[in-house]
């Protein structure tokens, strides 16, 4: 694919008789919400190897959490006149700036991982995500069975800015709501965080909260969870995660998580390095992409280990 679209950009080149850097590969600008954040981290990795593999060139800008950060560096990256810029939103409701500013330059815009709240995006705006409703509802589901449809769970929601933690948790309710036996008895924001997961679960075990189980948005606040439980002696108490990032692998295999969902972090960072490359070479694309979720559970973990490992 790369190398039709390299060809389309040199012969056009060559047409309008230009020399030295015109004749370069596309360039995309990349701004990713935040660098501090393991999940993140492997679609940004593995964006830049697909990127390296097809010769084409992608600057990383890490907003660090910051809206106004986040629009700023997209600006700079439309005044450098990049072929593409591919955005991780840091808040999805904040996104109109972004695309506005992008449309109004001409650049094709890529919307990775965190789909904007806009209900419909003007042309030259793609996304390439995963359904957060079906997360939390294959989370809930295997839950709740190994419940047996009753008990006490407390919920760790990610960052209450993004529809990813508003989804997450949605789908997941939508679920528990089959279930009356089960009762949520806490529900607070870890931010995504391991030491906030944790920290929060101390808090409600030496507030002397019982739990049945722990549902947490990803994984990261799920082993945190985990490990506040083993450090109180509580073996008992079941939790999930959603992403199924190596270190949740590692952890469902001790048995610290009972469940976790798979988010492809490379067919994600893929897909929008393909969509940004075709977009600049006027070329038809899918506006929406959706890479599907799976479930992980102790039966299963080693085919993902095995899938990481190539």
């Amino acid at each position: 694919m790369f190398t039709r679209t390299k060809k389309r950009l040199i012969a056009t080149a060559l047409a309008l008789g230009l020399t030295g850097p015109a004749l370069a590969g596309p360039k995309i600008g990349a701004v990713i919400s935040t660098f501090d954040d393991n999940y993140i981290t492997y679609v940004r990795e593995y964006l830049a190897a697909r990127a390296k593999a097809e010769g084409v060139e992608v600057q990383f800008e890490d907003s660090r959490n910051d809206v106004v950060k986040q629009l700023s560096q997209v600006e700079s990256f439309i005044s450098q006149k990049v072929d593409a810029v591919i955005v991780m939103p840091v808040d999805t409701s904040a996104t109109r700036s972004i695309t506005e500013a992008a449309v109004k330059a001409g650049i094709p815009l890529v919307y990775l991982n965190r789909e904007p709240d806009d209900p419909k995006l003007p042309p030259g705006v793609a996304t390439v995500i995963s359904d957060e409703l079906e997360a939390g509802r294959l989370q809930m589901q295997y839950m709740a069975e190994k419940m047996g449809g009753k008990g006490r769970i407390g919920i760790l929601m990610g960052d209450l800015s993004q529809n990813a933690t508003r989804n997450r948790t949605k789908g997941l309710k939508e679920v528990l709501a089959k279930y009356p036996g089960i009762t949520v008895v806490e529900e607070q924001t870890g931010l995504w965080l391991r030491d906030k997961g944790m920290d929060l679960t101390s808090n409600w075990l030496l507030a002397g909260q019982h739990l049945d189980a722990i549902l947490a948005n990803n994984d990261e606040m799920g082993i945190g969870a985990a490990m506040a439980l083993r450090q109180s002696g509580q073996k008992d108490v079941l939790v999930g995660g959603i992403d199924g990032t190596p270190d949740a692998l590692t952890a469902l295999k001790r048995g610290l998580l009972a469940v976790s969902v798979f988010q492809d972090a490379r067919a994600q960072a893929e897909g929008a390095l393909d969509a940004a490359l075709k977009m600049a070479a006027k070329q038809p694309i899918e506006q929406r992409v959706v890479i599907p979720f799976r479930l992980i559970t102790a039966d299963n973990v080693g085919e993902f280990q095995m899938a990481n490992k190539r």
